[in-house]
């Protein structure tokens, strides 16, 4: 008779003894142990599993556009240009102008919300083995890590998973609707997101580096802003999630509507948010070695 146990415990990354040069690359420590007890002879067995991770460098692949992101952004601009263009052209046939610019104006204070409860959710819940988002969640956690990276994206990469959303999600509204009202709101709620990731990585720019449009559109408030976008960097990393422009921020920090979501998942589904722990390693910000060195 045996009786076997294996137990895995994910452990902080030792950095002891590690040159400073290095411990970037070092992400955690899987530590398993499996002990076997039979009537004659008790065995253990100890595997240690180092898994590293190193912040991606100024030309690496995956910060580069490939054709398939281009073609997947292009398809996502056309179908919203449709919907905008459905938008103007019915809105003129009709003689109605207040109704699709007051849609396209909703269409943009959700698409703002709308961001930061995704956000909220693949920052706190899930990891990369979570089905259809799990590239997602483990890039925008991994975000947190090296936010600075954003910026070296190149400008399909950045946004070609949500054009790829885009696209499948509106092209049947192009098909199936010609309300002036209807794409007046859908025109602008897509683009919104679609574009989110680069206002986002916008917010990660540097003021002197950025067009002087964005400058005075995160001055005024209509995209988010660089400080206020600072803030989610910081500890204990559970505010500022909405990354359009940034003005539900304050009313959802405020009204503690996020810790309101952690609770009743936690006390329904047992789901602890990733912001209830301390932060660790895979969360603390790292500079950009490679400014450093220059």
């Amino acid at each position: 008779m045996a009786v076997s146990l294996q137990t895995k415990y994910p452990l902080r990354p030792i950095t002891n003894n590690i040159p400073s040069t290095h411990r970037s690359s070092l992400l955690h420590v899987r530590v398993t142990c499996s002990a076997t007890t039979t009537t004659n002879k008790p065995q253990a067995k100890l595997v240690v599993e180092n898994r590293f991770m190193s912040p991606p460098l100024s030309n690496d692949p995956s910060l580069q556009s490939t054709w398939t992101h281009r073609l997947w952004v292009a398809a996502g601009c056309t179908t919203l240009f449709v919907s905008l263009s459905k938008s103007i052209i019915g809105g003129v046939g009709s003689h109605i102008w207040l109704e699709p610019a007051l849609a396209g104006y909703a269409g943009y204070i959700l698409a703002d919300l709308g961001s930061g409860v995704y956000h909220w959710a693949i920052d706190n819940y899930g990891d990369e083995s979570t089905p259809i988002v799990g590239t997602q969640i483990e890039a925008f956690q991994g975000h947190h890590k090296w936010p600075w990276t954003i910026t070296r994206r190149q400008f399909a990469n950045n946004l070609h998973a949500l054009a790829r959303v885009i696209t499948f999600t509106v092209l049947p509204l192009d098909l199936a609707f010609n309300d002036p009202v209807v794409h007046g709101f859908v025109s602008t709620f897509a683009f919104c997101i679609m574009f989110s990731q680069q206002f986002h990585a916008w917010a990660h720019g540097t003021k002197s580096k950025l067009p002087r449009v964005v400058v005075a559109l995160q001055d005024m408030g209509v995209l988010v802003s660089r400080r206020e976008h600072a803030e989610h960097h910081r500890a204990p990393y559970n505010n500022n999630y909405c990354i359009v422009s940034g003005a539900w921020n304050k009313v959802l920090d405020e009204s503690k509507v996020f810790e309101a979501l952690e609770m009743v998942l936690y006390f329904k589904l047992g789901a602890r948010p990733r912001s209830w722990s301390e932060p660790n390693s895979e969360w603390t910000e790292e500079t950009d070695s490679s400014n450093n060195q220059a």
